[in-house]
């Protein structure tokens, strides 16, 4: 008997990602009538935004026809018109879950969300029963399924009508048992952009997973103009952009404002379209610079972007072609540090030569070093986070890059008044090649990040770890 007046609810289960939701089912003298799918409720209650493409519809004459254990390459959400089934789920994904088995009995008002790569089965509880399922991929007569025996006696389904006397097609009778089943890999990740200093930091943070790809410029190139079929884009859920343009000078001069616009803004586009059109997550890196540094108070996700040079420019309107990917994530950050050169190996080598430098104190922020960049890239796919923009960068006081360099030769054992701040005019007064402005205030509020369960990591306990690794390396280096 289908339960009426039920709130919209969820319910999870030992298996990621399985979950249960109970349906509200209005009905009178004429019958009864529900909402199977409402996105917009189902999303505020907590269902992933799936996509679904392809919507089918299974009659089964007789109670007891059964039909799995399979487990396809997409999502579903699967739900009963008419009659009662008895559902059982088993998880086939290479992880610690693989092998947890889920039990639950459907009728109109309960539906079931199946993840990808968790083998479904239902067995009718009544004749004439109707089930029907949204998937987010079209399905394919030549393509390959995992499949599990509905018997197994490993993962020992208790099924209300045995299988002896309950109705299977002869290719479900014919499966093997769990120990037959090789577990299903997670679909891929893509890193472009990974022989730059945050590339070589996920390389790190994704080392040893093997469902993670790198490529660098020379296997992709974001302005090659071929994107859409350089790769099988099927094949992947998530694409880390960790390529730019990031020569902020050079971007002021003819040549590279057409390189920063082309890597910046036609590949991002490019990149845009791919994972729209192919439901990916999208990840893309953002810079304090779509900001003109005016504000007096850190800056929010949400504030209006004011970019001063061409640099900002390119990076404000690839934010703009991103957000329109239904999955993305936009990480803003600022004054990154990592592998290769950067603001702080330029002060240890000054510091080491006897150099004394001048520094820029008028220009405001927060060091972001590239391991904690990527920690936040994970956490925010691992985790599931709501889509959008998110600031990060280390945490701690707002400094200057002067207050930087004295910490710096402080930490490496040098007099730190060695330092001298200078304003920003006055450090580039005696350029010749042209100079990008700079915003005053870098300082990125990360309230949104940390809702998430992500803790920023202290960006002067982080310089100091990275400036004792220096000073060890160079040590050591010295002594071969």
């Amino acid at each position: 008997m289908t339960e009426l007046g039920k709130a919209l609810r969820v319910t999870t289960t030992a298996i990621p990602g399985l979950v249960i939701w109970d349906l509200p089912v209005h009905g009178d003298n004429r019958g009864w009538f529900k909402e199977n799918w409402q996105r917009e409720k189902m999303l505020a209650a907590g269902m992933p935004d799936f996509g679904p493409v392809q919507h089918n519809v299974s009659f089964s004459d007789s109670a007891g026809t059964t039909r799995g254990i399979h487990a396809e390459p997409w999502d579903k959400l699967a739900s009963v018109a008419t009659g009662r089934v008895f559902g059982a789920w088993v998880d086939l994904r290479d992880g610690p879950s693989f092998g947890t088995v889920v039990t639950a009995e459907l009728d109109p008002s309960r539906a079931v969300f199946v993840p990808r790569g968790v083998g479904n089965s239902y067995q009718t509880l009544e004749p004439n029963t109707v089930y029907t399922y949204l998937v987010n991929d079209h399905y394919s007569p030549d393509g390959t399924y995992t499949s599990l025996h509905p018997g197994d006696e490993t993962i020992a389904v208790d099924w209300p009508i045995p299988l002896d006397q309950a109705e299977l097609s002869a290719k479900d009778r014919a499966q093997g048992s769990l120990s037959d089943v090789v577990p299903i890999p997670p679909r891929k990740i893509l890193v472009i952009g990974a022989g730059g200093q945050l590339g070589r930091a996920l390389r790190a943070e994704y080392e040893g997973r093997a469902h993670v790809e790198f490529a660098q410029r020379a296997d992709l190139d974001l302005t090659a103009g071929d994107l859409g079929s350089a790769l099988p884009w099927g094949q992947y859920d998530t694409i880390i952009n960790a390529a730019a343009y990031t020569a902020v000078d050079a971007a002021e001069t003819p040549e590279g404002r057409v390189a920063a616009w082309a890597a910046n803004v036609t590949g991002v586009a490019a990149l845009a379209n791919i994972a729209a059109e192919q439901r990916l997550t999208l990840v893309h890196i953002s810079s304090d610079y779509v900001f003109d540094g005016s504000s007096a108070r850190p800056y929010l996700e949400g504030d209006p972007v004011a970019p001063l040079g061409v640099y900002g420019q390119t990076k404000a309107a690839g934010d703009q072609l991103v957000a329109t990917v239904p999955r993305h994530y936009i990480l803003r950050t600022s004054w990154v540090i990592g592998e290769g050169r950067n603001f702080v190996r330029t002060m240890l080598s000054l510091a080491d030569r006897g150099i004394d430098p001048a520094v820029v104190d008028d220009q405001l922020g927060r060091l972001t070093f590239t391991s904690e960049l990527a920690r936040a890239i994970r956490h925010l796919i691992e985790t599931r986070a709501p889509y959008g923009t998110y600031n990060v960068t280390g945490a701690g006081a707002t400094t200057s890059w002067a207050d930087v360099a004295r910490r710096t030769f402080e930490l490496a054992g040098h007099d730190p008044t060695r330092v001298s701040g200078v304003s920003t005019a006055e450090y580039f007064s005696q350029s010749t090649t042209p100079v990008a402005p700079r915003p005053a205030n870098s300082v990125l509020d990360l309230t949104k990040i940390e809702s998430t369960g992500f803790v920023p990591a202290d960006a002067d306990e982080t310089l100091g770890d990275f400036v004792r690794v220096e000073t060890r390396n160079a040590s050591e280096a010295a002594a071969r």
